[in-house]
């Protein structure tokens, strides 16, 4: 299926932070809308250079003329971070996906806890303005290794609610300090919703704190693979709609191993977190290495994830 993709206009940037820049992303024409969106929706950037890199949307899920994205210049990036601060001009003309989400908002919830680490601020950021419209009670725990670090905190310091609770938490500030992840957890109210974006290791501290919690009301949004993708190789991939036959060599992912046979396949970030590679699985056992599937997808083995994921069995047969 090929996905849906529009071009739009760079309007204005902003610097949010250290190393952090917003982009506002407006329709081409003039006073034109764009698809609608829910909170904690991403968009995918189709760059120049080739690159796909998914970002989050930040802004009121209300708005229709415009999406706003933050990037943040990752020291470890591998050319998307960096493109895009150093290429990207305000009016430029981009493309990109339409939105989607994986990291939804339960609008319903009765209370929601929200606990950010550095850039992941941006997916709670549209979340709190969507419960602020709802008028939900909210509270968010927002942790950066600076204020100056911390993207946002001028907009998050003009919230006023009596439903909400802002509490920031700086590795400098500290006076020797853990951010104590574990504790909030624990002191979240039993019936409230969970949520965590951020580096990989406060997710899995995050992991390991709501172990004991119902998963439908823990949420998790991951930027970064938490693990090494499978490039062993040793096994073929069957095409069952094209009948065609790959092997996959070792060094190489199955996506790297279909893009050298001249295949288009789906994918943006290459990490197994984003989604947008998932590939319906015929036959045989994957390896999964994604962050994207929950435990009990992965072992129904009905998906892959092709950017990181391997097979366990000689063959692999998918929907391709």
């Amino acid at each position: 299926m090929t996905e849906m993709t529009q071009d739009v206009l760079v309007k204005r940037i902003g610097y949010e932070a250290e190393r952090i820049n917003s982009y506002e992303l407006i329709a081409r024409r003039r006073g034109g809308e764009l698809t609608p969106f829910t909170a904690g929706s991403h968009i995918d950037l189709h760059l120049p250079n080739g690159m796909l890199r998914c970002y989050s949307l930040v802004n009121d899920p209300r708005e229709r003329h415009r999406y706003v994205i933050a990037v943040n210049r990752d020291a470890e990036s591998r050319g998307g971070s960096s493109f895009v601060h150093d290429t990207i001009r305000v009016g430029d003309v981009i493309t990109i996906s339409g939105p989607r989400n994986n990291f939804a908002l339960h609008e319903q919830a009765e209370h929601s806890v929200l606990i950010a680490g550095g850039i992941g601020i941006t997916p709670l950021l549209s979340m709190i303005r969507r419960l602020d419209a709802l008028g939900r009670r909210w509270d968010l725990f927002y942790a950066a290794r600076t204020r100056a670090a911390a993207a946002f905190l001028d907009e998050l310091g003009t919230v006023r609610s009596d439903h909400s609770r802002i509490h920031f938490d700086f590795d400098d500030e500290r006076s020797g300090r853990l951010f104590d992840l574990p504790a909030i957890v624990g002191n979240a109210p039993a019936h409230a919703h969970l949520y965590c974006c951020g580096p990989v290791p406060m997710l899995a501290a995050f992991d390991a704190a709501t172990a004991d919690r119902p998963a439908d009301r823990v949420h998790v949004e991951y930027f970064q693979a938490r693990e090494a993708p499978a490039t062993g190789g040793g096994f073929d991939v069957r095409l069952a709609r094209s009948n065609r036959t790959i092997a996959v060599e070792p060094g190489k992912t199955i996506l790297d191993a279909l893009l050298d046979a001249g295949i288009t396949a789906n994918h943006a970030c290459t990490e197994g977190v984003c989604g947008t590679c998932e590939t319906r699985v015929l036959d045989g056992i994957p390896d999964h290495r994604d962050q994207f599937l929950s435990e009990e997808e992965q072992a129904a083995n009905k998906s892959i994830m092709i950017c990181c994921s391997g097979a366990k069995s000689r063959t692999l047969v998918l929907d391709l």
